[in-house]
């Protein structure tokens, strides 16, 4: 797998305060992290972009920037590491390209077989009708 770099300027963090653990700090210091990624900006080749931005989901925005927030620990700097391994995790999966799909045909075998159970159940409910009388 080549090795990818990325732009720093690419990524900004914002601090905001969290709704989780804290303590007597949770209403006074702003430790959750709300981190931006411009995908376009990074220097990203255009295959692994474009599938990054699918992988992102509900992560990206309209401007085409990923948001990814992490509140999950108690300071500043936990959450940003957090924010940031989500990020390179995201990043590693886009940068796997999809496996080829190769087509295949069913072999005379399977599709005979199929065919037999076919009749088999057409003749299991021929036999659940009710004969009429005429």
């Amino acid at each position: 797998m080549p090795r990818l770099t990325i732009d720093e300027r690419a990524i900004t963090e914002h601090f905001i305060r969290a709704s989780g653990p804290g303590g007597q700090n949770v209403n006074k210091v702003a430790t959750a992290v709300q981190l931006r990624f411009d995908p376009r900006s990074a220097g990203l080749p255009d295959p692994v972009r474009v599938r990054l931005q699918r992988l992102a989901g509900k992560r990206l925005t309209r401007d085409g920037i990923i948001v990814i927030t992490s509140q999950r620990h108690r300071t500043q700097e936990r959450n940003r590491e957090a924010a940031r391994a989500m990020l390179l995790r995201l990043i590693e999966r886009a940068a796997i390209p999809p496996a080829r799909r190769i087509a295949t045909r069913p072999s005379a075998a399977s599709r005979e077989e199929r065919l037999a159970e076919k009749a088999h159940r057409a003749r299991s409910k021929k036999l659940r009708q009710v004969v009429q009388d005429d």
